[in-house]
């Protein structure tokens, strides 16, 4: 194990750049995108079942990304820290960080699920109104929330072998577990062969179980000795150390989700199925975004703690070239076919009208959204997560929110500007922190 994580890092420190991206990034570009065309076969197939469990989707997802943000923040601490060792060449604290990160996880799950299971319905009602979209809400809720075990393991799992830059298994995991999802979500929703029809309950369930088998997977070489527990609390505040940013961000994303929902409430229940669509549909184009974060982490950790700021720099150089080209796909689809991409999922006019209007406005923003999402990244890999939290806090709370809320009452079309605007303002701001930090470096 040993030899086999010291030749893996030592790529970190001596192989060119684009060539270290290109061997760890299309394994995990092609995990999520999996994961991508699962969330939306789930959306196709609950959308197909009944117009109120689509908007059920929109309410629950923002507590699905709170299930992320602890799972895989926790998991990026862990990451980040066992880069960390191994470039010091200290593997054995490496190793017993990793069996920390899985006592949180499991810890941090019984605390969330407690929490799901008393306060669903009156989350649900902030965001649906009728009556049987909040039924199915509280229904999917509970079972995604109560049931994320597997997802909160597979988070640290995978984020173990992505510190050592094993990429596949990840892969592997997450390609089994989407496939698992989508196998099993016609089978569960409408009740083929001995299985009964379980409706929103059974897309639950079926998101739970591919949850479950890529956990399972990840679990073979993931799993780490636990340390003496007097060692434990030093190993978590570590993790949590250079993790915390990354738990805030995506915590973060999940309020001004629920916010914008409230606030869309107040327009239409269609406007928020609208908005809870575009994140399906953000996530598929976002995949090369996503992807590069979660290469770039280990890589920039490792060099900036042996000194190699010109790696780090060229690091981010290729990343932010690379992201642009790639975001321009998101952007030629948004703003020319919103319709054809609304119908995938809904038939209702309403629906449709919204999106056709929304779609193209969100989609500009795309492009300035390459620098307002991967520069705090880059403060968070080098241990800066003040500098990457506020960055977050301000795209996400400072920004966003207000905008959006401040255009609502000139009316809906004008909502949507929101995203653009926030977009190019956080983009600045996090270039002129990136460039203040690259000129101490050359001090």
């Amino acid at each position: 194990m040993k030899n086999e994580t010291s030749t893996e890092t030592e790529l970190f420190r001596t192989e060119k750049i684009p060539k270290i991206l290109l061997k760890m990034a299309p394994p995990v570009m092609l995990a999520q995108l999996i994961q991508a065309m699962y969330n939306i076969v789930d959306s196709f197939f609950v959308g197909q079942y009944s117009a109120n469990a689509l908007t059920a989707l929109s309410v629950i997802y923002p507590l699905q990304l709170i299930i992320i943000a602890l799972a895989v923040g926790t998991g990026v601490g862990v990451n980040t820290y066992m880069a960390r060792q191994y470039a010091q060449r200290l593997p054995e604290k490496a190793e017993e960080a990793a069996g920390t990160g899985m006592v949180l996880e499991i810890a941090t799950w019984l605390i969330f699920a407690a929490l799901s299971a008393a306060f669903m319905r009156p989350y649900v009602m902030t965001s649906a109104k009728v009556p049987e979209a909040v039924t199915d809400a509280v229904t999917y809720g509970r079972i995604v929330c109560i049931g994320s075990i597997g997802a909160f393991l597979e988070g640290n799992w995978t984020k173990v072998h992505q510190s050592r830059g094993n990429m596949r298994r990840p892969m592997v995991a997450q390609t089994v577990g989407a496939l698992t999802n989508i196998v099993l979500d016609p089978i569960m929703i409408f009740g083929l062969g001995p299985v009964p029809e379980m409706g929103v309950a059974g897309a639950a369930c079926a998101t739970v179980c591919g949850q479950i088998a890529a956990a399972m997977i990840t679990a073979f070489g993931g799993v780490r000795r636990l340390p003496e527990w007097r060692k434990l609390i030093l190993y978590a505040k570590q993790i949590y150390r250079f993790g915390y940013a990354s738990i805030l961000m995506q915590a973060m994303y999940t309020v001004y989700i629920v916010i914008l929902n409230a606030i869309l409430a107040g327009f239409s229940d269609s406007a928020v199925t609208v908005l809870g669509l575009y994140y399906k549909m953000q996530t598929f184009f976002f995949i090369p975004l996503m992807g590069l974060q979660t290469c770039i982490v280990p890589l920039l950790s490792f060099n900036y703690a042996t000194k190699s700021y010109h790696r780090c720099r060229e690091t981010m150089k290729d990343t932010y070239a690379f992201s642009c080209v790639v975001m321009l796909i998101g952007v030629v689809c948004f703003v020319f076919f919103p319709v054809q991409l609304v119908k995938i999922f809904s038939s209702s006019r309403e629906v449709i009208a919204i999106g056709k209007t929304a779609f193209p406005i969100i989609g500009s923003s795309f492009i300035p959204a390459v620098f307002s999402l991967m520069t705090p990244v880059f403060f968070q890999a080098i241990g800066n997560g003040k500098v990457s939290l506020f960055l977050s806090v301000m795209r996400q709370i400072f920004c966003l929110i207000p905008i959006f809320w401040g255009l609502s009452l000139l009316g809906l079309r004008y909502t949507w500007f929101a995203f653009p605007i926030s977009e190019v303002l956080v983009g600045v701001v996090g270039l002129i922190f990136y460039r203040k930090t690259i000129i101490d470096w050359k001090k």
